[in-house]
């Protein structure tokens, strides 16, 4: 597999070993050992499935306390998937990456703890699915403004579909005493087979 730090510290972008030939394909798509050698820990505790349709965006989303790491994929379609750092003091604090995440580059997210994860659908459907390193806990999941401008993330398009949750969302300004803090990272090393 290929491990490749995008640039917020923490969130990186996976591309496992595939095999293809004339039967098809085979590849891994989680191994506890291999991820925790590449830098990526667990333990997992919950996989999620989410099936949406085309223009569908869903998110940003967290849960604090009980911060949930997650490891994103597409088993079908295609998604612009998206962290952001939402924690308070972090030097990357507001700032946003995305990646093109479908069933046919096979690529993972991994989004640490801290950051607000969101995705939206390019695709006519896409299942995405992905695994968390902590038990839902609605009671502290928290909805920030998928179009804060202050964080100005560039969707794929302008106007699209929203669950109410979504279209009330909040300011990461109005936010702040909810959020997470930043604490200096452990050093972490990523590393390619």
């Amino acid at each position: 597999m290929n491990v490749t730090e995008t640039d917020l510290p923490g969130v990186v972008l996976i591309a496992p070993t595939v095999f293809d030939d004339s039967r098809g394909i085979f590849y891994e798509n989680w191994s506890a050992s291999r991820y925790i050698d590449a830098g990526i820990p667990g333990p997992f505790v919950q996989d999620n499935v989410s099936k949406s349709t085309h223009r569908t965006l869903r998110g940003l989303h967290l849960q604090h306390p009980y911060g949930q790491a997650k490891l994103v994929h597409v088993l079908v379609g295609e998604v612009f998937d998206v962290a952001v750092d939402v924690r308070v003091g972090s030097p990357h604090f507001g700032r946003w990456t995305g990646a093109a995440l479908s069933a046919s580059n096979r690529s993972q997210l991994y989004i640490p703890v801290g950051f607000a994860h969101g995705f939206c659908v390019v695709s006519e459907t896409a299942l995405l699915a992905y695994k968390c390193t902590e038990y839902y806990h609605p009671e502290t999941e928290i909805t920030v403004a998928w179009d804060d401008p202050d964080i100005g993330i560039r969707w794929p398009f302008p106007n699209p579909t929203l669950s109410e949750k979504d279209r009330v969302g909040a300011s990461l300004t109005t936010l702040t005493d909810q959020l997470p803090r930043y604490a200096t990272p452990q050093a972490t090393s990523f590393i390619s087979e």
